[in-house]
């Protein structure tokens, strides 16, 4: 472990490290992750009894009370390892990029909520859920080149939207 990881884990920025609260990053960071993660819930659960209720499913689709703590351990894995990226210097190569791919793949998580259960529309979720999946693999390289564990933080998410993904895929084809 080096002394700039043993600063980092104790909350304070190393030598070099970006100087503001590792507080104010943290409020900054869950807030951000979580008013996506907000967008998505208030997109998804009003549709859950109804329509999703009613519309036809693969057989590998599990059970409704699965996606809320799966999807909490995630969102909650995306704000520690965004923490850690804006901890790192403002003038780091490649934190400009890093942050900016962060949220555009945010965007796009909650934008697949609203056009899949929103709008209704697995056809049109499934375009933006590739372009997700797309983006959070271009996000975790961001974070490898700038801090590890902020990537290997994201590790499972790419591979539960590959799910999502599926189970996208088969809903759009059963239901045509």
């Amino acid at each position: 472990m080096t002394a700039d990881t043993a600063e980092l884990r104790m909350g304070r920025p190393a030598k070099g490290r970006n100087a503001t609260s590792p507080w104010v990053h943290a409020l900054m960071a869950c807030g951000l992750v979580f008013a996506s993660a907000t967008v998505g819930s208030l997109a998804t659960m009003p549709n859950i009894p109804t329509w999703y209720a009613q519309i036809a499913k693969p057989s590998f689709t599990p059970p409704n009370w699965v996606f809320g703590p799966a999807w909490s351990i995630l969102f909650t894995m995306m704000a520690v390892a965004f923490w850690r990226i804006l901890r790192i210097p403002q003038d780091r190569p490649g934190r400009a990029w890093a942050i900016t791919i962060f949220v555009v793949q945010l965007v796009l998580n909650a934008l697949w909520s609203v056009v899949f259960f929103g709008m209704q529309s697995p056809g049109w979720a499934l375009a933006v859920i590739f372009a997700l999946e797309t983006a959070i693999l271009a996000t975790i390289a961001a974070f490898w080149k700038l801090e590890r564990i902020a990537a290997w933080l994201l590790a499972l998410y790419p591979l539960w939207v590959a799910y999502a993904t599926a189970l996208n895929i088969g809903i759009v084809l059963l239901n045509r």
